[in-house]
């Protein structure tokens, strides 16, 4: 039986030449070839055109491309574009476009469902089928590009790791994705326009910190009264505020980066004076702001968007407090693209 082949983008550079110098050939020609895969995105093995007929035969003998594909894309009516990503095995993850008018940010999943219980998301009903390699979360990044530059006539200008799964419990190939993105043999981009956001992982944001990662932090947090969010995001109850808050510290200190936090409010849950207050009380240890997000229905009758006095409510306690806070309004709504929303339905 013949074997497997294996996936050439799990090779590093030197493995590459290696490859090449172990077979009688130039150790150049693994420069070329991962510059085909990581610089220009190829997808065959065909498509290396300044490679011989004879060694793209080669490649194909011993290796393949497990690339993704779009496999549907819909356009919302604000301009929001969603795909459906159809991985090498068959299964589905999606990401997201969004335009604005001076950047397009995609937003990308690290996972195919969730490995935590978020309450409120339809990611986290699906369950964690299994993580996404780091060439799949490079090549959602790669589609988006092509859709900007398309749609918009622009390069993708941000990252953001908000879709479907927590990218903390896929550290190190999320680390090696943005490795990819953000070297100059990939796509280059700063990783200060890139946003990991994660619902609260203690241990491995103090590894983020040891790591000396460049690019930003954003936390999902939802509520700073322990009771509460454990409520709605059960996991709380293993990774408590006190530990998620002496993290941060952690974070903070190590980086010197500020801190973003994602906040929901909803109606009967989290929309009183004390839960503003609880959260500006918690934001106070280190320099952070606070992005108060519509909720998306995903059709739970237990959450429901606050009244908008709530939301002012929230800005008033913040402000008064020198946080800085934005109301944001959500994006693809008309096509489940919104946050909270990625589930598969397509």
């Amino acid at each position: 039986m013949q074997a497997a082949k294996r996936d050439i983008r799990t090779l590093s550079k030197e493995e590459l030449r290696d490859f090449f110098v172990e077979r009688g050939d130039k150790a150049f020609r693994g420069n070329q070839v991962y510059e085909w895969l990581w610089g220009k995105g190829v997808h065959s093995f065909g498509g290396m055109t300044n490679l011989s007929i004879d060694t793209r035969k080669t490649l194909e003998e011993h290796f393949v491309i497990n690339h993704i594909e779009v496999d549907k894309m819909q356009r919302s009516n604000d301009g929001t574009i969603k795909n459906a990503v159809r991985l090498h095995d068959g299964l589905i993850v999606e990401s997201v476009l969004i335009p604005t008018d001076t950047r397009t940010t995609a937003c990308v999943s690290s996972q195919v469902g969730c490995s935590l219980d978020c309450k409120f998301c339809a990611t986290a009903r699906l369950k964690r089928m299994r993580n996404l390699n780091p060439d799949e979360i490079y090549d959602q990044v790669v589609a988006i590009d092509n859709e900007s530059r398309l749609y918009f006539g622009r390069p993708l200008s941000n990252i953001v790791f908000m879709g479907m799964g927590e990218p903390l419990m896929n550290y190190n190939n999320v680390i090696k994705a943005i490795e990819k993105i953000t070297s100059p043999e990939g796509l280059g981009m700063s990783p200060r326009r890139i946003t990991v956001s994660t619902s609260g992982v203690p241990k491995m944001i103090r590894k983020l910190a040891d790591d000396e990662v460049k690019f930003k932090l954003a936390v999902s947090l939802h509520s700073a009264i322990d009771d509460v969010r454990t409520s709605i995001m059960p996991f709380n109850e293993h990774f408590p505020l006190h530990e998620l808050r002496e993290a941060l510290e952690y974070w903070y200190q190590k980086t010197k980066s500020r801190i973003t936090y994602e906040y929901v409010v909803w109606k009967g849950i989290n929309d009183q004076r004390k839960d503003a207050e609880a959260l500006a009380r918690f934001c106070r240890f280190a320099p952070s702001k606070v992005n108060i997000i519509e909720y998306n229905p995903i059709g739970d009758e237990h959450f429901a968007q606050a009244n908008p006095h709530a939301l002012e409510l929230y800005r008033q306690v913040l402000e008064d407090k020198d946080i800085t806070v934005t109301i944001r309004r959500s994006r693809g709504k008309d096509i489940d693209a919104a946050c909270g929303q990625l589930a598969n339905k397509s």
